[in-house]
């Protein structure tokens, strides 16, 4: 197994939260590690969004939340929202670009479910 560091995406953050059947044993695995995983706060943002116009229900105390459960928390740099631009367009959801970038910035492999993930120069955990 990877032993990280980790990014989780947005789905990850949330099934954890709700420990939801489609969290895979092996993210549980690595959520319950010794592992450092980090939440971005592209993660909270994309949530908060969602939340507020009905299309999510969701703890509204993900800043708070997120620490205790492990989550480390990873800033928005001016630098990852640039490199957004550099990325091929494999996805189209802008979220999930900028985790993309964060992830290649930061030398993380992104803990996701979500196939596109691996069309990307990216790590997946």
């Amino acid at each position: 197994m990877t032993v990280g560091p980790f990014l989780a995406d947005t789905h990850i953050i949330l099934w954890s939260i709700s420990d939801d059947p489609r969290l895979s044993q092996h993210h549980r695995a690595i959520l319950a590690s010794e592992a450092v995983v980090f939440a971005s706060a592209a993660s909270v943002w994309e949530i908060a969004i969602k939340r507020s116009i009905g299309k999510l229900n969701a703890p509204d105390d993900l800043p708070t939340l997120l620490p205790r459960m492990q989550f480390q928390p990873l800033a928005v740099t001016l630098q990852h929202a640039d490199a957004v631009s550099s990325l091929p367009h494999h996805h189209g959801d802008p979220f999930d670009r900028l985790l993309i970038a964060q992830a290649q910035m930061e030398k993380l492999a992104i803990l996701t479910s979500d196939p596109h993930f691996a069309r990307y120069d990216v790590a997946l955990g």
